[in-house]
């Protein structure tokens, strides 16, 4: 691995090559970049209880934080992406099919309808450094990449697929390199690191990565290289997420705030995506 400097700012751990910075945000500022980031709000389809637009802080030392808050009684945690998925969007109508002809349905396609990407890239070196929640095992974290139409086509080489890069499951431990080349029927998985521990450091920040090239994808904490996955490899544009999620939302059993609120955050100092230079074709901003 090899230092790319950004001046005022921790430098970038990159693998050997030549690279140009496509996508950036440093977390500068009081606010959250808008231009970049949305909320994902919804879950299969319709609202998500567990997901809020709350709870962001920039802390005017160039880092974001992604608190769990309170609602109605329970806690709950933003997730922000630069894209989203057809899947996660609602539809527009709660009857679907042909009425009297094709054309009458507002609803042909069963997928909800999609604001345009933010940012979405194909293939290069996708990198976050972070600083992990108190509570894992209450408040889930994760740096990962989806694709619009994930699980759309049989093939995820053309529907896209997510690659977890991060994911922070448990005190001290973390998971990294987790491929899933579809949901449901289609699932697919490939690459995960189960639970490997987390080596403390000076300021309690971590470095992760992946490289994804046409062949497949190298995952890495801290510049070092720690999982490869080949078999199920995206041909598409794919966009950011920075999550949090409180857990027990999915199986309605989520965690309730008993007697003081106790805060807890995921905290971002930045996330930088770079191209290969001599990587013209396929290039996707």
């Amino acid at each position: 691995m090899k230092l790319f400097e950004i001046e005022g700012h921790k430098p970038s751990l990159l693998p050997e090559g030549e690279w140009e910075l496509v996508f950036a945000d440093e977390f500068d500022g009081d606010t959250l970049d808008r231009t970049k980031w949305d909320f994902r709000l919804d879950f299969w389809g319709r609202p998500f209880e567990g997901y809020t637009d709350k709870g962001i802080v920039l802390d005017g030392k160039s880092h974001i934080e992604l608190h769990r808050v309170e609602k109605n009684g329970y806690y709950v945690s933003p997730q922000l992406q630069t894209g989203a998925n057809s899947f996660d969007a609602p539809l527009k109508s709660k009857e679907i099919g042909l009425k009297e002809g094709w054309a009458a349905s507002d609803e042909i396609w069963k997928l909800g309808e999609l604001s345009p990407m933010k940012f979405s890239h194909i293939y290069g070196y996708y990198e976050c450094r972070c600083k992990m929640q108190k509570y894992p095992e209450e408040m889930w974290s994760a740096f990962w990449l989806q694709a619009p139409g994930i699980g759309t086509t049989y093939d995820p080489t053309y529907s896209g697929i997510e690659v977890d890069i991060m994911e922070y499951p448990e005190k001290n431990v973390y998971s990294c390199g987790n491929i899933w080349g579809g949901y449901g029927a289609q699932f697919t998985e490939e690459g995960r690191v189960q639970r490997a521990p987390l080596a403390e450091t000076a300021d309690g920040f971590h470095t992760f990565g992946v490289l994804w090239d046409e062949d497949g994808y190298t995952f890495y904490c801290d510049g070092k290289e720690i999982s490869k996955a080949s078999k199920f490899v995206s041909r598409v544009p794919q966009f950011i997420l920075l999550t949090t999620e409180v857990r027990g939302h999915r199986k309605n059993t989520p965690v309730k705030v008993e007697g003081a609120f106790v805060d807890d955050a995921f905290i971002v100092d930045y996330v930088r995506v770079f191209d290969r230079k001599e990587r013209k074709e396929g290039k996707v901003n």
